[in-house]
């Protein structure tokens, strides 16, 4: 951690910086007659729609029917997926091109803009449908290690970054659900009820597997650092459910015809408190941002001073920063900056092609501020393949920052730095 500190002090030095907070364009009569414009943009995006992770026989015990099937391999982005990411594309570099940081059209920015995604099939087709959409017919290039090959930009303590405390981990969980797993499922037991509806078929569906189990007889147990039980079982069926949905599957294939957007609301609860406990939870959250977050950070501050920062992602002079993860990097870097966002009704859920979004504005003089948003297409938006415009934008909300955020939103860059540095574990960061 000194040596975090160590630089920001010189950076402070050389550098006075005062960082803030926008509001919605609604909301910003005021500060749109400051002197600022926009330098650089971080975005951190979860993948597009995909297939289900885990192999169609996983969660069959608990359905009446067979899962539907999937014309793409588990865990691989499907073509809808695809074309919602390339739509988000051409929306981020409309926004862009409204800022004044890129043009509307052409190719001569392409070059300013890096990204950066995981090994998995689902972020780099993801990485390549957003450049496509941003730059059709000469999109930047896609950086990506090979399939199989954990980043640990993405998946730290996989690739081998740090050493967690499993026990320590298991602790901080139960202690956030009063030692008993068995209290989340009567927390819970509404949106249980419902989903095992859905998968009892409802009464429209013929009892294909008779040796059914509900959901609410999934045996809790302890593993390492998780908890198993009726809701995180659940949680995976209930993202499968979103994932039909989003991917406009209709009739039968569509929750055994059972399934519409009010009971989809309602379990996706179920998918988010997993997440809440399982992600979220602060020491487990800054094991597991620490590493990104660290780099989001030197990403932000090198092009601040248009000087190289050793393991930085991207380079000075960028106007746009890619990062394209999955959802558990999203909940993890909200998690450890205490973030939390409602949008399309929902709360801190982070569906396909969601983002947490850091902007650097430039004031007068040497003078910066940050800006932190979270974004995502609708429900609605994504299973009608809808296309994103000023009168039909994505929800996109501005984040507070507990650490540093004043009451207009705002943080002083000293307060946001400090509250970063706070939030990281340098036994899990690596490339400083």
């Amino acid at each position: 951690m000194k040596r975090f500190a160590r630089r920001f002090a010189a950076f402070f030095l050389a550098t006075p910086v005062a960082f803030a907070f926008r509001l919605p364009a609604q909301e910003t009569s005021a500060a749109a007659n400051h002197p600022e414009r926009l330098q650089f943009v971080v975005y951190l995006e979860r993948h597009g729609v995909r297939s289900p992770t885990g192999k169609p026989d996983k969660y069959a015990a608990y359905s009446a029917a067979p899962w539907p099937k999937w014309s793409v391999p588990p865990g691989y982005l499907t073509p809808h997926g695809f074309e919602l990411m390339r739509i988000f594309g051409a929306y981020d570099r409309a926004q862009l091109a409204a800022e004044g940081l890129l043009a509307p059209s052409g190719c001569a920015d392409s070059g300013a803009v890096t990204i950066l995604a995981d090994s998995d099939e689902r972020t780099r087709e993801t990485g390549k449908a957003l450049a496509e959409g941003m730059f059709p017919g000469c999109a930047p290039q896609v950086h990506a290690r090979p399939e199989g090959d954990p980043d640990p930009l993405f998946h730290s303590i996989k690739a081998g970054v740090g050493k967690p405390d499993r026990a320590l981990a298991m602790a901080a969980i139960e202690g956030r659900i009063g030692g008993d797993a068995n209290n989340l499922t009567e927390a819970y037991r509404p949106q249980l009820e419902m989903l095992d509806r859905i998968l009892a078929g409802c009464g429209r569906v013929a009892a294909a597997n008779p040796k059914r189990i509900s959901i609410l007889d999934a045996p809790v147990e302890s593993h390492g650092d998780e908890i198993r039980g009726p809701v995180s079982v659940a949680s995976s069926m209930a993202e499968s459910l979103l994932l039909e949905y989003a991917d406009g599957m209709k009739g039968a294939d569509l929750g055994w015809g059972c399934l519409d957007e009010a009971k989809l609301r309602e379990v996706l609860q179920l998918h988010t408190a997993e997440t809440e406990y399982t992600e979220r939870t602060p020491l487990i959250a800054r094991m597991d941002a620490s590493n990104l977050l660290a780099h989001i950070l030197d990403a932000l501050e090198q092009n601040a001073t248009d000087k190289v920062v050793p393991g930085a992602p991207g380079k000075p002079g960028d106007r746009a920063l890619f990062l394209v993860g999955h959802d558990t990097n999203i909940a993890a870097v909200a998690g450890a900056l205490d973030l939390n966002w409602i949008t399309d009704g929902r709360r801190d859920d982070t569906p396909p092609g969601g983002a947490l979004i850091f902007e650097l504005w430039r004031g007068q003089g040497s003078t910066y501020s940050l800006r932190i948003y979270y974004a995502a297409q609708t429900l609605d938006q994504m299973r009608q393949t809808q296309q994103l415009t000023q009168e039909n934008p994505p929800q996109r909300v501005p984040m507070f920052a507990p650490g540093c955020s004043r009451v207009d939103m705002s943080c002083a860059f000293e307060r946001f730095a400090a509250a970063v540095q706070n939030s990281i574990d340098s036994a899990f960061v690596t490339g400083q």
